[in-house]
């Protein structure tokens, strides 16, 4: 177990403390991707990806060393009302394993270098021993059909855990950072507070998760349209919007999403649940979008609405939902591959050949 040994970073200091991403590094990237001997623009989202990392980064200079993918998990109290296929028990069975460094998102990661740190926020099973880092709020969420999620209290707390996180793996040298969750019922909370965020109606943002029947799909729909009525989120807060529909894997998300920004960490998302987060954190702090990267197009209905939410492009689109954080592990190699051109390829000039002009 990793402990806390710093003074507590509080919501409202890391918000205050974070700086815009530099317009300046970002411009010196994109000159020296014109400069590299091949044609403009030729590597796609790729060249913007390194463009966004440098400026998050503040540095055309920038490095992707010290991989690490942080994983959210939790359990959710709304899956009493039958929105999954799987009993809750899944989360913990899974999280273990992502500490021994056997579940889908460590074996991936591991082939690109990359660690893995599993976070408890509110699993709903005692998890000491486990290795998987011990900051539980509570066992579960409560249902949010019979009252909020969390308590703001408790969304808070969550918060804090995931910039707490992010300040893990700074002092693990971290300069790119991915992120995932764990949490059996999370698409029924995203689609939630998508819902709320996007002002889109369930049926439109909903899907079958891991695998529900037709009538279970509709019992799910059904569920987040009655939630939403009972709490009626204000859209543009998302403190409120997590506390109410959302759980603790996605407010320690958003949080983390905070905290990376804070210490100048470029993040990737993964799919629909971290991008869910992602709008809430942006939501509450506008200057976290600078600092997020998309992996890929969920198959999830409202992955590509929450992308254009937020204003990011995906790389990678290959009909991918497992979650865990497999999206960023699959992005890391391809960043490494094109940050390899964009160090190592020679320039127009150096091969004594006319640079390539932009007239679009």
């Amino acid at each position: 177990m990793i402990q806390n040994t710093e003074r507590k970073v509080t919501l409202e200091h890391a918000i205050e403390k974070i700086l815009p991403v530099s317009c300046e590094a970002a411009r010196e990237a994109k000159r020296r991707w014109d400069q590299v001997a091949k044609p403009l623009n030729s590597l796609g989202v790729l060249e913007e990806d390194l463009v966004r990392i440098a400026a998050a980064q503040g540095t055309s200079s920038f490095s992707l060393d010290h991989k690490w993918i942080a994983v959210m998990c939790g359990d959710n109290g709304i899956v009493e009302e039958g929105v999954t296929q799987t009993g809750q028990e899944v989360t913990s069975i899974v999280a273990k394993n992502m500490a021994k460094g056997i579940s889908c998102v460590c074996l991936m990661a591991a082939r690109t270098g990359a660690g893995v740190l599993p976070v408890d926020v509110g699993i709903a099973s005692d998890m000491t021993g486990t290795g998987v880092l011990e900051r539980k709020i509570s066992y579960g969420t409560k249902n949010f059909l019979k009252d909020r999620a969390m308590t703001l209290r408790e969304t808070r707390q969550a918060m804090e855990t995931g910039i707490e996180t992010a300040g893990i793996l700074r002092k693990k040298g971290c300069r790119l950072a991915g992120c995932g969750e764990m949490g059996i019922g999370n698409t029924t909370t995203s689609s939630a507070v998508l819902s709320v965020l996007l002002q889109a109606e369930p049926e439109a943002v909903t899907g079958r998760g891991a695998g529900l029947s037709d009538a279970a799909l509709a019992c799910k729909i059904r569920v987040i349209k009655d939630g939403i009525a009972f709490h009626r989120p204000d859209p543009a807060d998302g403190l409120d919007v997590l506390s109410k529909v959302g759980g603790f894997d996605l407010a320690a998300l958003a949080g983390f999403y905070i905290g990376c920004a804070l210490y100048r960490i470029p993040v990737v998302l993964d799919g629909l649940i971290t991008a869910a987060a992602a709008l809430a954190a942006v939501r509450i702090c506008p200057a976290v979008s600078g600092y997020l990267l998309a992996s890929h197009v969920s198959a999830e209905p409202a992955g590509i609405m929450a992308l254009e939410a937020l204003g990011l492009k995906a790389a990678i689109q290959a009909g991918m939902c497992l979650g865990e954080g497999t999206g960023a592990a699959a992005l890391f190699p391809l960043l490494d591959m094109a940050a390899a051109v964009y160090w190592n390829m020679d320039s127009f000039q150096e091969i004594h050949v006319e640079q390539y002009q932009h007239f679009t």
